[in-house]
């Protein structure tokens, strides 16, 4: 989305967003061999776990291992991330840190952000208008009011990934003192939240129209009977195997999302 605005502009440099993507690879593993790890120690990952596979607490991957692998992978990611400081300034060196530790907060350091229901905002910070912006900063050098609301429905789908993990996980994530908020509010707080946020990514393209971009910024709307059986899909979820299927989708869709609406603004 932050390259396909960039291009629309006249601004896309394929070197600047290629570090770009390779950070935000390098990150999103990092995190998730991070999760892999303090999920272990804090119990939150035990055998009565009923998601997928997890390296650790199924004794795939000895605990200091995967520590390791953790700390390697999220050094790499802040190397390659040194290299925006060209096109961005020092200040990325902030934003890249900020990065990296709040990745390793979510379920580690002496207060898990995930443990007490601010992962989705983490999310939808840092998948949403922090990757958006500044992909979009370091190819333009400025940040627009569109940029910055394209992050919007992006932050929001990613923060759905998150959002059916844990409605799946959370009789386990009750029992190891993880309140999600999932946890906190129930299920069927959870499913209005996944629903309200299908349809608010649904209606931003309709305020880039507004603004004066093509009616070609309305593709993703073709995805809305997606959107729709998604919503049916986890109200009817009766079973763990029912919602490991509508995680995967739910990245899908994401992806299909993006997809679309980047079409749209470079047509």
């Amino acid at each position: 989305m932050g390259s396909a605005l960039a291009a629309h502009d006249h601004r896309f440099d394929p070197t600047a967003a290629g570090i770009c993507l390779a950070f935000a690879l390098l990150v999103q593993i990092g995190t998730n061999l991070a999760n892999d790890y303090y999920d272990f120690v804090h119990g939150a990952d035990t055998v009565a776990r009923v998601g997928p596979r997890r390296a650790v607490e199924s004794g795939l991957v000895p605990p200091e291992a995967m520590r390791r692998a953790m700390a390697a992978v999220l050094a790499a990611a802040f190397v390659v991330g040194l290299g925006l400081i060209h096109w961005g300034g020092l200040w990325m060196l902030a934003v890249g840190v900020a990065s990296i530790l709040c990745g390793i907060a979510y379920t580690g350091g002496p207060w898990p952000l995930g443990y007490h229901g601010l992962g989705d905002l983490l999310v939808f910070v840092f998948f949403g208008l922090v990757a958006v912006s500044i992909t979009y900063f370091v190819q333009a050098r400025r940040i627009t009011e569109y940029v910055v609301l394209a992050g919007v429905p992006m932050g929001l789908l990613a923060a759905n990934i998150l959002l059916v993990n844990n409605y799946r996980d959370a009789e386990t994530d009750a029992a190891a003192g993880k309140r999600t908020l999932v946890v906190r509010f129930g299920r069927r707080f959870a499913r209005g939240q996944h629903a309200a946020s299908l349809c608010l990514a649904l209606g931003i393209p309709l305020i880039f129209l507004a603004g004066g971009f093509g009616a070609w910024c309305l593709l993703p709307l073709l995805a809305a009977p997606v959107a729709a059986s998604h919503v049916r899909r986890l109200a009817a979820a009766g079973t763990p195997t029912e919602l490991v299927a509508l995680l995967g989708d739910t990245g899908k869709f994401i992806a299909l999302y993006a997809a679309l609406f980047a079409a749209g603004i470079l047509l």
